[in-house]
């Protein structure tokens, strides 16, 4: 599905830049630095780095100057994961086919692990090399899609919602902050890194918008039709916890049609672009098609 011949560059660049970036895992405290490589370094769809990557293709920018982009969105998706998962969010025992931070390590460790892997984060991208002006905009591109009106605050929104019928209106909502913000941002970090104009970033934001939602959507179907081994986490927990989700509120069917819709709104968001975001176009139906 991902056949673009830049995927797998940029695959290697994400590998290894989370390599260099995070902490050697015999310094003090070992625990700690083992338990964040154990996080950010155990594979997973690399979709929001790839999105920064592929959204700089579009202007042709050197991928040396997106990489720090790169890191520092995943680094936010791999500690979002290890706090999603703790026993006081959604209790998970598996992500990415292997135990979770809080039983690979404890709980106090993956609480930790996660503080640590965002604070990073943000070290990382301090070293864009961009000019001030830029590299501030880029901290606070990711500030708001990490903080409470984006990714915490949709994590917030469903937590509050778990065992209550929510209306589709409060679902887009929450899916547009808890999944769909970083996916926003990941596209907003690559165009400000590959000096995307405004036209262009408006037509970015349009297909990152419609990215989010469906990325989201996909997972809700995929939880039902999905088995663990193929997801590489639990499946089923979202009925299992009477969470609101896409399925239950439209049905299979009509969940997909929504797909459908969202898939042909990436496609025209992204409009006459040429080859170059060929890339872009794959992710997008990477989003919607995906088998975990």
């Amino acid at each position: 599905m991902l056949n673009h011949p830049s995927f797998a560059q940029w695959l290697a660049r994400i590998e290894r830049g989370l390599e260099c970036c995070l902490p050697d895992r015999t310094l003090p405290p070992v625990r700690l630095h083992a338990a964040m490589r154990h996080a950010a370094l155990s594979g997973g769809k690399r979709l929001r780095p790839m999105l920064v990557y592929a959204t700089g293709a579009v202007n042709r920018a050197d991928p040396d100057a997106l990489d720090a982009g790169a890191v520092a969105v995943e680094l936010i998706h791999a500690y979002s994961l290890v706090h999603d998962d703790l026993p006081a969010m959604d209790d998970d025992d598996l992500r990415r086919g292997r135990p979770t931070v809080h039983v690979a390590f404890d709980e106090a460790t993956a609480i930790l692990a996660g503080d640590a892997l965002q604070a990073l984060a943000f070290e990382c991208l301090t070293q864009a090399p961009v000019g001030a002006e830029v590299r501030v905009e880029l901290l606070r591109t990711l500030a708001r899609a990490a903080g409470s009106t984006g990714m915490c605050g949709g994590q917030a929104l469903d937590l509050q919602a778990t065992g209550q019928q929510q209306s589709i209106d409060a679902l887009h909502r929450m899916h547009r902050a808890k999944t769909g913000a970083l996916i926003r941002g990941s596209v907003r970090i690559g165009a400000l890194l590959g000096a995307s104009d405004a036209a262009t970033i408006g037509q970015l934001d349009a297909y990152a918008d419609a990215l989010g939602l469906a990325f989201q959507i996909r997972d809700d179907v995929l939880d039902i039709e999905g088995d663990s081994a193929q997801l590489g986490k639990t499946a089923g927990k979202d009925a299992a916890h009477n969470k609101s989700t896409f399925p239950s509120l439209l049905g299979i069917d009509a969940s997909r049609q929504h797909l459908d819709a969202l898939a042909a709104q990436m496609q025209a968001a992204l409009g006459a672009m040429d080859e170059r975001a060929e890339p872009l176009r794959q992710l997008a139906r990477f989003a919607v098609q995906r088998g975990y």
